[in-house]
């Protein structure tokens, strides 16, 4: 079995979406959730994980990770922030979310030199390129695991060695991505105390 190439046939890292995949003209709820199913349905673990629903849409709105909806209608703008918030949500609790997309909304709202596509294509390249760096740290890692332990040892160990490596390396960037948010905090604090 390799377990390199079993893993990236499951994790699908192509699946995002793209500028050229949201629609030109203002979308429905229905709709809305019917392009991020259609999209990520292949990542989901099991059939009963919802990608995203109208109570998680409806709690970003009233939680003010996203701007206003305008006559129950999505924009452009509002799909990139809602997939932007489907990527952080696996990493970082609601109020991180919103404290990191705070500014962003801020822009959207009263910058109008601010390009809201521009800034999501930046997003699309580093997207691209961690999954190039992510595919080769987890062939280091797995030739790690193959090296540090036994040969005699077996798979179901080596796996759990391969888990751990895998939620330690996860969990150092979820501290260093805390950290920026508690950053992003306090700067936002200090702008509001001036």
């Amino acid at each position: 079995m390799d377990i390199e190439k079993d893993l990236l046939s499951v994790l699908e890292m192509d699946k995002n979406i793209f500028l050229e995949d949201i629609p030109q003209i203002d979308l429905y709820m229905d709709q809305v959730i019917q392009l991020f199913e259609n999209t990520f349905n292949s990542a989901k673990r099991n059939e009963d994980e919802k990608i995203l629903t109208k109570t998680m849409i409806n709690n970003y709105a009233k939680g003010k990770l996203l701007f206003p909806i305008k006559n129950k209608k999505y924009s452009r703008s509002h799909l990139i922030l809602l997939s932007m918030i489907y990527q952080l949500k696996s990493g970082l609790s609601i109020n991180d979310i919103k404290a990191t997309l705070d500014g962003v909304n801020h822009k959207i709202m009263n910058d109008e030199e601010f390009n809201l596509e521009e800034f999501y294509e930046s997003y699309l390249i580093l997207y691209k390129k961690n999954t190039v760096e992510f595919k080769e740290d987890m062939a280091t890692k797995i030739k790690d695991v193959a090296d540090i332990s036994d040969s005699a040892e077996d798979e179901q160990l080596k796996k759990v060695l391969l888990i751990l490596s895998f939620i330690t390396a996860s969990q150092f960037y979820r501290r260093a991505a805390e950290t920026l948010v508690d950053e992003l905090i306090m700067e936002q604090g200090e702008k509001k105390e001036k």
